[in-house]
């Protein structure tokens, strides 16, 4: 079936490199957790990929086992050009997860505009939103589009998932060094039972979300 559903992704993107040149797909990691940054990728496959087995069992991330997911990300680091970005818990607190997160959406795509001039492109962001972008920020070539699932439809879109995910995860486990009396780098941020009882022992951290624990009565440390 990981195959097939990698046929049916690459299929997908295939059809898309008849009309355009180029094809980005942008996702997200970290919308959901109590802690930490969102991060986002912007990322091109090169087409001569839709046509191989490199990337058989792609997926979404969500989809992945953690081991699959290193894996993936190993060889999409290797043969594709992709931008990434961070937004921090302070922004998301200040601006909200959504906004905060077509902001990194939009930083991620800013990464690779350089590799979208001279030819058509299109730009596909998982979700049903397009950030915005100021005039002349992206070649006049490019053309955006929503894509609900799009992680499970595009390879483009859910090579991005998987780089943010690792990505993110990585980064959380760094976080950890930093923080280890919250277990960043078994949750990863997320409101597990451990998160929680960790906050509710040492108060929150700088890393920690406010606007997601209004409810929550802890002090920071």
């Amino acid at each position: 079936m990981a195959e097939l559903h990698w046929k049916n992704l690459a299929e997908y993107d295939a059809e898309l490199y008849k009309k355009y040149d180029a094809v980005v797909g942008v996702d997200e990691a970290g919308r959901g957790p109590l802690a930490g940054p969102v991060c986002a990728v912007a990322c091109i496959l090169p087409k001569t990929s839709l046509e191989t087995e490199v990337l058989s069992g792609l997926d979404d991330s969500k989809k992945l086992s953690e081991n699959k997911r290193e894996k993936l990300f190993a060889v999409i680091d290797e043969i594709a050009r992709y931008g990434i970005s961070y937004v921090s818990a302070d922004v998301i607190d200040e601006k909200n997860i959504l906004t905060a997160t077509m902001q990194c959406m939009a930083q991620a795509v800013r990464g690779i505009a350089e590799h979208l001039e001279g030819g058509s492109a299109l730009i596909l962001f998982d979700g049903n939103k397009v950030p915005e972008f100021e005039c002349g920020t992206l070649p006049s070539n490019v053309v955006l589009q929503s894509l609900v699932k799009g992680d499970a439809t595009s390879a483009s879109v859910a090579a991005a998932s998987v780089l943010a995910k690792v990505s993110r995860d990585r980064y959380m486990c760094e976080l950890h060094k930093k923080y280890p009396l919250y277990a960043f780098d078994q949750h990863k941020g997320y409101g597990t039972k451990l998160h929680y009882e960790c906050i509710a022992e040492h108060g929150m951290c700088p890393e920690h979300r406010r606007s997601f624990l209004k409810k929550l009565n802890f002090e920071t440390k």
